[in-house]
């Protein structure tokens, strides 16, 4: 199958089956004598084996771990049993953390109790007072990150419905 096949096959894009196989993930595909990718029923098993670990938030260095022992069977497991030991303290971790961040999104969510104009909003002006003077608020700034892939992008709000579109 070429690539456009496997990636309906495995719900993907061909995009990121290419960037699997340039970081090591999939084998590289056997080529026609026109150059296009010929995949095999394996690739699907392995795209689907690499997007399970993703749904799982592993890294793709982890992933690349789990393939090497899923590609060596008779290989002791005990390092994958360790790896596996240390995601779950990662993912503990970040419970704990968006844990934090939704006390911190309820408090400032407080500060705006009524419907006002944007000068007077409470969750604006809480969000650039903290912004100025982080340390007088008692917040590390190295604690200011974002936790990707927890929410959707917003579309069709107000603030985005008044720009032109072309």
């Amino acid at each position: 199958m070429k690539i456009g096949e496997l990636a309906h096959a495995a719900g993907t894009q061909s995009e990121t089956i290419r960037y699997y196989e340039r970081a090591g993930l999939l084998p590289e595909a056997d080529r026609t004598e026109a150059n296009y990718r010929v995949y095999h029923p394996s690739h699907i098993q392995r795209l689907a084996f690499i997007r399970h670990c993703r749904s799982l938030d592993m890294t793709l260095d982890e992933i690349q771990t789990l393939l090497q022992f899923k590609d060596a069977p008779e290989e002791n497991c005990e390092q994958v049993n360790a790896l596996l030991d240390e995601h779950i303290g990662h993912v503990a971790t970040r419970i704990n953390e968006l844990k934090i961040l939704q006390k911190d999104l309820k408090a400032l969510r407080e500060q705006c109790t009524s419907d006002r104009i944007a000068s007077e909003c409470g969750i604006l002006n809480r969000l650039e007072e903290v912004a100025k003077h982080p340390q007088e608020q008692g917040i590390d700034r190295n604690h200011l990150v974002h936790v990707h892939g927890v929410h959707q992008r917003m579309t069709g709000t107000k603030a985005r419905s008044s720009t032109p579109t072309k």
